[in-house]
């Protein structure tokens, strides 16, 4: 029998994706280590990394200075090309929406904030975040190449609708993928074949934990759970072995429903006392005797409380009865997930922020693994996660295949 070997350029292709999505991550800063994380020769990750730099994705320095006191040659440097092309990424919450164009590597190019009442008809809002992205891309010229939107609910796959927007008045099951794509069309957002880009959704906290796993606090983790309340509500997610897990229909995590306060508020979903109303900012602007206003939105007015008058008595009690109520769901989960680490958002960060050390005490005290296993508990540290979160999965199809999207 004769036995076939890939040739090399076969074997670079292949490459490309893994290699691709080393740079995005920052794991392969020089040439030298993208040979060793890949197992390939030195021929063929270079040959790699000039199909990517051909591509406009990355940029080679083959000349880069060598640190005091080095000896030998040092490695070619790999990085994001710094004008290269960009996703659109979009967010709605319950007090408007946030379009942005994101670059590999997770970096913001441009952001637009839009502040509106958010209608019943979602296509109405989603019209207007899209259209503010598509603003975006004329003012600077970027190539796009693909567009995510991330929303406050479970959104079921593989149909791509919102099942359960409980803070918004959009009906259940709502068809939010199809009338972002749709909204994308209509705003002329193409790629660089002139044709319509490709639109995905996906729910805000999952799209989160992926951003912080790839370039944030979660970066490094085997199995990273993450937990935040933005606007309203609280969300939860799950990334196992480096993929975000979603379950068999796209809703697993709906932590926000965990009973933390049997006797407590009635919740959207039809129970008492969950997370959900129990630990997300309208919960401390009450506890704290509060009264919310109309100006900004509730998490802004929650970080602004906490940073101004945390020495107030009735603001410190009604935190600490927050991180509690926060604790007591932590360490279920932990009991049940066994993360190595926990990422906290939104309002969480900053109550975690202004007392570290009484939130990982309820954990501990509460979960099997939680005083033994140290398990950290880390504030996010991402601004706009969600919206990189969407970028990352409007990323994904370069990051699958490069050479299959722009060659």
């Amino acid at each position: 029998m004769t036995q076939t070997r890939t040739p090399r350029l076969e074997r670079g292709r292949s490459a490309l994706g893994p290699a691709l999505a080393l740079v995005h991550t920052g794991r392969a800063p020089t040439r030298a280590v993208l040979t060793a994380e890949l197992g390939v020769t030195r021929a063929t990750a270079g040959a790699v990394a000039a199909e990517l730099e051909a591509l406009g994705l990355i940029q080679v320095d083959a000349r880069p200075a060598a640190p005091a006191g080095s000896q030998g040659r040092p490695s070619h440097r790999l990085a994001i090309a710094p004008d290269g092309p960009v996703v659109l990424a979009a967010q709605i919450h319950a007090d408007g929406f946030r379009a942005a164009l994101v670059g590999l590597g997770g970096r913001m190019v441009a952001t637009a904030p839009g502040c509106m009442t958010v209608p019943a008809d979602p296509a109405h809002i989603i019209d207007a975040v899209v259209e503010a992205g598509a603003g975006l891309l004329r003012e600077t010229g970027r190539r796009c190449l693909g567009a995510g939107l991330a929303v406050p609910s479970a959104v079921a796959e593989p149909d791509g609708t919102a099942l359960n927007p409980l803070h918004l008045s959009w009906p259940a099951g709502a068809p939010v993928r199809a009338l972002f794509v749709e909204a994308l069309a209509k705003s002329g957002v193409h790629g660089p074949d002139g044709s319509p880009v490709s639109g995905v959704a996906g729910n805000d906290v999952n799209l989160a934990a992926l951003a912080e796993h790839r370039h944030g606090a979660g970066r490094g983790a085997q199995h990273l759970l993450c937990v935040a309340t933005g606007h309203r509500g609280v969300g939860g997610a799950l990334v196992l072995d480096g993929r975000l897990h979603t379950g068999s229909s796209g809703l697993a995590l709906e932590v926000g429903h965990l009973t933390v306060n049997p006797a407590g508020l009635p919740c959207h979903c039809g129970s008492r006392g969950c997370l959900d109303v129990e630990t997300d900012p309208l919960a401390f602007l009450t506890a704290a005797g509060r009264e919310p206003g109309p100006e900004v939105s509730l998490l802004q007015q929650s970080r602004d409380l906490l940073r101004s008058e945390y020495a107030d008595p009735t603001v410190r009690a009604a935190a600490d009865l927050i991180v509690d109520r926060l604790g007591l769901g932590l360490a279920g989960l932990v009991n049940i997930l066994n993360p190595d680490r926990v990422v906290l958002g939104g309002l969480h960060r900053e109550l975690l922020d202004a007392d570290p050390e009484r939130l990982r005490a309820v954990v501990a005290d509460r979960s099997l693994w939680g005083r033994s296993g140290s398990v950290p508990i880390l504030a996010a540290s991402l601004d706009h996660n969600s919206l990189v979160g969407a970028a990352e999965a409007a990323w994904q199809p370069v990051l699958d295949d490069p050479l299959a999207t722009l060659g």
